[in-house]
């Protein structure tokens, strides 16, 4: 069964204790805490030689107060003891690789892949961290640049709705008339559907739900620039759902380059420039259909014990007691 880090506080009820001393005499005397060898630097990097694998995760996550901290993880250890190979302060390259170049470089060199996001500075930690790794852009970083860029042509659109809107009062109130907005056919007005089109612009249309689906038909009638661009992220999605072979997913991402160029629409040609900066880490997905969701499910864990504690008020405490857990 896995292990979960708790909150002192947490046992107040059941127990009838003190939650905050009972926290203090676990931290100074029963944790192991003090004598901790890594205590002195661990708010700056930790790194674990021994959790090293063939297949790893590098990711960013925030403890408090916005702070980032790159974590490095094992995905064969699934999240559980042995997950975490290094914790290192900020995402600054220099500081990472320095904090990495402390596991030997003969370790290192059995890594042979390590997923990522699109961030320069991750590209150039893995590469020269891990030399011998192949560099698998995350799927879901990808789709999410084409899923923003509809988002944000819905709200573009959303904004200048309700500049009409306002105008409309406006004049109604001048002219001494009680202002009525123009309805569609399923009750909504057009700020309305702009808003409430929001959730189903990031599903399939088979998960559509009926009220989804005619609410979709009018969008797209009415803002057509908006169909074609859920059409281009829908069909990216398609690309990674569908596509099992290399060469395949390299022609059909060349077909959906061609048709972005073709749409006009300035946020996809950004995202087009983005991907073609980094196809071939993107295409090395296709290979093994590796995701970088280990780390994202890490990244969860961490965030739901920083929940529990309300906060972290001692890094270095939190820091010991994930690392008594996961490395």
């Amino acid at each position: 069964m896995d292990r979960f880090p708790i909150a002192a506080r947490s046992l107040e009820r059941p127990y009838h204790i003190d939650g905050d001393q009972f926290e203090r005499q676990y931290k100074e005397h029963l944790s192991g805490y003090l004598g901790w060898s890594e205590r002195d630097h661990a708010d700056r990097w930790l790194v674990f030689p021994e959790n090293v694998g063939e297949r790893l995760s590098v990711d960013e996550t925030s403890l408090s107060n916005g702070e980032l901290y790159t974590v490095v993880t094992n995905k064969a250890a699934k999240g559980r003891k042995g997950a975490i190979v290094a914790i290192v302060s900020g995402t600054d390259s220099g500081a990472v690789l320095e904090a990495l170049e402390r596991i030997p470089m003969a370790v290192r060199q059995h890594v042979m892949e390590v997923t990522l996001d699109m961030a320069g500075s991750m590209g150039r930690i893995c590469r020269l961290a891990f030399p011998n790794a192949v560099k698998v852009i995350d799927r879901f970083h990808v789709q999410k640049l084409a899923l923003d860029a509809v988002q944000e042509l819905r709200v573009r659109f959303r904004w200048d709705a309700m500049d009409r809107e306002n105008e409309q009062i406006r004049q109604a109130k001048l002219s001494g008339k009680e202002y009525r907005p123009e309805l569609l056919p399923n009750g909504d007005t057009l700020k309305q559907l702009l808003f409430r089109s929001r959730y189903l612009l990031f599903k399939s249309p088979e998960k559509w739900t009926e009220s989804q689906k005619t609410r979709a038909r009018l969008l797209f009638d009415i803002y057509p620039d908006i169909a074609q661009a859920y059409s281009l992220s829908h069909k990216l999605r398609l690309i990674y759902s569908k596509t099992k072979i290399k060469g395949v997913a390299y022609t059909k991402l060349a077909r959906w380059f061609n048709e972005v160029q073709k749409s006009g629409i300035d946020t996809f040609r950004t995202i087009e420039e983005t991907i073609y900066n980094h196809y071939e880490n993107i295409l090395n997905f296709f290979d093994n259909r590796s995701t970088n969701a280990s780390a994202e499910s890490f990244n969860a864990k961490i965030k739901a014990f920083r929940r529990q504690l309300r906060g972290v008020s001692d890094v270095r405490y939190f820091l010991f007691r994930l690392c008594s857990i996961y490395a």
